[in-house]
């Protein structure tokens, strides 16, 4: 009798699951726009601006990339040009610079299009302040008394990275950790980044006696025991990022996902400039590192 009862909730639930179908909703589609990723520190390195057209919401073809693009920055002093990779369509570069700290940079990108007409487009990112130097940089487990941050996951056990340094006294710095593995980056994509605000911790030293004592201390990123070896070279670069940037984190975060009935009820904010035009952000920072190699 049991069995009998079974087979029947099992086909009633077959013929539920076989009635349901695609819900398709109707997007209003606007003209394409041009897409910006752009960024410029005070790193002396190359620095990239990734430019391409926005598509349809339905569209899964490839994503056409802007080629031939005039792109450059300027602080109204000097104007630094970015340069069309060869090899990669769409990605632009600069040669060897770093920016400077404190200052206010404008980035203009100039598209031409097919009716002869020219896209102007600009956006412009303050670099912040920062630290001039990190003490130290430290793996080790969670040790706080009230230990609300998870220390195992899938029973591995959590390494936390704690850097140690003097911070500076205002409250408004926010920092962007970016971790590498024997120089592989850990956090390439937004998803996978933190965002610390420096807030009351201003004017300590980070991760010092002070903090300890009070069970405050500030990891910057992990890593699962069983993925590090004996040896394993950690840098992280810790970018001063603007308050703005980092509401644009989270307006991608709370966007993201394919289901359109579960994504964000407003679009994702954008510095580009004019609006209707270009979407994306052009972000600055200014970076310290810091190194340490893991040892069992």
């Amino acid at each position: 009798m049991k069995l009998w009862h079974k087979f029947l909730v099992f086909v009633a639930l077959a013929g539920f699951v076989a009635c349901t179908e695609d819900i398709v909703i109707d997007v209003e589609e606007g003209e394409p726009m041009i897409g910006v990723e752009a960024s410029f520190t005070d790193e002396l390195k190359h620095h990239e601006a990734i430019l391409s057209y926005t598509a349809k919401f339905y569209d899964q073809d490839e994503i056409h990339m802007v080629s031939g693009a005039t792109v450059f920055v300027t602080d109204g002093v000097d104007t630094i040009y970015y340069y069309e990779d060869a090899e990669q369509k769409g990605h632009y570069f600069t040669d060897l610079v770093a920016g400077r700290k404190n200052t206010l940079y404008r980035l203009c990108v100039e598209v031409a299009q097919e009716d002869g007409e020219e896209h102007h487009l600009y956006a412009e990112s303050f670099i912040p302040d920062n630290v001039d130097h990190v003490d130290s940089l430290v793996i080790k487990p969670y040790n706080g008394v009230n230990d609300t941050i998870p220390t195992v996951f899938l029973f591995d056990t959590i390494e936390w990275l704690y850097p140690y340094f003097q911070s500076l006294p205002d409250p408004n710095l926010i920092y962007m950790p970016m971790i590498s593995k024997n120089d592989t980056l850990m956090s390439d994509s937004l998803a996978m980044r933190m965002m610390i605000a420096q807030g009351g911790f201003a004017g300590y030293y980070v991760n010092g006696p002070e903090m300890l004592e009070s069970n405050k201390e500030i990891p910057i990123g992990y890593f699962r025991r069983s993925q590090l070896r004996d040896g394993d070279r950690i840098h992280a670069d810790l970018c001063s990022i603007t308050s703005e940037y980092y509401l644009y984190f989270y307006s991608v975060l709370m966007s993201t996902g394919s289901n359109p009935m579960l994504g964000a009820p407003a679009n994702v904010s954008t510095n580009i400039r004019p609006d209707g035009e270009g979407v994306g952000w052009f972000y600055t920072a200014s970076v310290v590192s810091c190194e340490t190699v893991f040892r069992k």
